[in-house]
């Protein structure tokens, strides 16, 4: 709770902070892991692809560490503050979640491997919350930079429901969005699970594999 309201409700446009015009922090030049850029534009080839899954500091170590992902980076997403910090998301004033950005060379791996990733790597059936980390920062949700990312990703949201219903589990919560401007973290947060390797991360799936198929043609 702060000042009485429930963060792990969306607060109205009209309610939020408003932010500024600039970030007031400076963003790293380069991926700690991978020694790319974390800022765009990328090389000719290269997809963005967008992903919210409880705390970023965890998930955005699944990224990474997978064949094909050219860098990655945390930041907060499609929420109503302009160039917000960690301070100003953690109040849920923003609307913001707590995003990875994943550049990939889709020659390498596909954007239904990373949803699988996605699926597989938390619980997507728990509304404004992850585990103990609770508020509307830790929602599920894809951000989809195209309408083919959006058609792969419901696809894919479906199939999984299906494996859910098999086991007995509950239905996903998790939010398909086209992607709004992607506001970098702060320095300390990118990468983090590198710099801090037994550092906290939040993730828990649900024990069922996520399987999704090639819908054929790039991203």
């Amino acid at each position: 709770m702060l000042f009485g309201r429930d963060k792990s409700t969306m607060p109205a446009p009209e309610d939020a902070l408003p932010g500024r015009d600039d970030y007031a922090f400076p963003i790293p030049d380069k991926h700690t892991v991978l020694g790319t850029p974390i800022q765009g534009p990328f090389p000719e080839g290269i997809e963005v692809a967008y992903f919210a899954l409880g705390c970023f500091w965890g998930a955005e170590r699944l990224f990474w560490n997978l064949d094909g992902v050219y860098t990655t980076a945390v930041g907060y997403q499609n929420g109503f503050t302009t160039y917000p910090s960690y301070e100003e998301v953690c109040s849920g004033k923003t609307g913001h979640a707590e995003a990875v950005l994943v550049a990939f060379d889709p020659e390498k791996i596909g954007y239904e491997k990373l949803l699988e990733v996605f699926f597989s790597e938390h619980d997507p059936t728990q509304g404004m919350r992850q585990g103990n980390d609770v508020g509307t920062q830790y929602r599920s949700a894809i951000f989809t930079a195209n309408d083919r990312q959006r058609e792969i990703a419901e696809m894919a949201r479906d199939t999984y429901q299906q494996a859910l219903n098999e086991r007995g589990l509950g239905e996903i919560t998790t939010e398909i969005e086209a992607a709004a401007p992607f506001y970098y973290a702060e320095g300390p947060h990118q990468q983090y699970l590198d710099k801090v390797p037994n550092g906290y991360c939040g993730l828990a799936g649900t024990g069922v594999a996520c399987q999704v198929p090639l819908a054929g043609g790039p991203a």
